[in-house]
């Protein structure tokens, strides 16, 4: 009987990480996102880190490196941002999804990047805070990994959820340096330019600006229950676009989807590798 007590923790860990997790929006899922530390970047952990221009600050991003990264590789990246502090919605780099589901923890390099409260100096968990300074930030640091950790540059995805779908061009368009980074855009629930928010820029005159910028390069667009108005949007706005659309039946405003086994993950997973540019193998 003794024995048996002292095996009794190990053995209800055991089940219990066989089981799925249900998240806090009601979604049962079958992948946990890594918590976030403060530790050195290694494989399968999830870690916080700063701009060399924001140590000491407040503003940062998560990086976190696949279970099968190794030093001298060569990985796809998935640059995501974050929504609107609202509801389920955290509204910070920790409380993102997108890039964990897709690639579920191996072979690709996932960062989670900032809004940057450059007034005060930390991350903004509702809307933009400075523009620029978000976009520069998010030069930096793409060059950054891709140089320190071996990003792939012609393998580099920007996603986002909610506001962060939105900034997939509001902000990965913004101008024609930051443009030139991304192979490919995951947008899961609103887009930009469809309907006009109380921030400057969100008319559609301004959003087809930016989205002349996309050329033919493939995005991912998903929305929950009905992906109609964007399609209707983007039918006027770049119908010659590679857009893949995808609604999500019963799934509330939420991110957490792509923890879940589900078909739309899945279809989301295929498109991820059918849109990588094809290594170039050397001897």
């Amino acid at each position: 009987m003794p024995k048996f007590r002292m095996l009794l923790p190990a053995i209800i860990l055991l089940i219990s990480a066989s089981l799925p997790v249900r998240a806090d929006d009601g979604i049962v899922t079958d992948l946990t996102v890594p918590a976030v530390t403060d530790a050195a970047p290694a494989p399968g952990t999830r870690v916080r880190q700063f701009n060399k221009d924001y140590v000491g600050s407040r503003v940062y991003h998560t990086l976190y490196l696949p279970t099968d990264w190794k030093p001298g590789g060569s990985y796809p990246v998935i640059v995501e941002y974050a929504g609107n502090k609202w509801q389920t919605s955290l509204g910070t780099v920790e409380g993102s999804s997108l890039g964990y589901g897709i690639a579920g923890g191996t072979g690709v390099i996932w960062i989670c990047m900032p809004y940057v409260n450059q007034k005060e100096m930390r991350n903004q968990e509702t809307w933009w805070g400075d523009v620029d300074a978000t976009v520069a930030y998010c030069k930096n640091i793409v060059k950054h990994v891709c140089d320190e950790f071996g990003g792939d540059t012609d393998n580099v995805f920007i996603a986002g959820f909610s506001r962060g779908a939105i900034a997939c061009n509001y902000i990965g368009l913004h101008d024609d340096e930051i443009a030139s980074l991304w192979r490919g855009f995951v947008c899961h629930s609103h887009y930009d330019g469809v309907r006009q928010w109380g921030y400057a820029g969100s008319d559609r005159k301004a959003a087809a600006e930016r989205l002349k910028r996309l050329g033919d390069r493939p995005q991912f667009i998903s929305h929950e229950n009905s992906i109609e108005a964007t399609q209707t949007y983007l039918k006027e706005a770049a119908p010659g676009g590679n857009f893949t659309f995808v609604p999500l039946k019963g799934i509330p405003h939420t991110d957490t989807w792509v923890l879940q086994n589900r078909p739309e993950r899945t279809t989301l997973r295929e498109w991820f590798k059918g849109a990588q540019q094809p290594r170039v193998k050397t001897e």
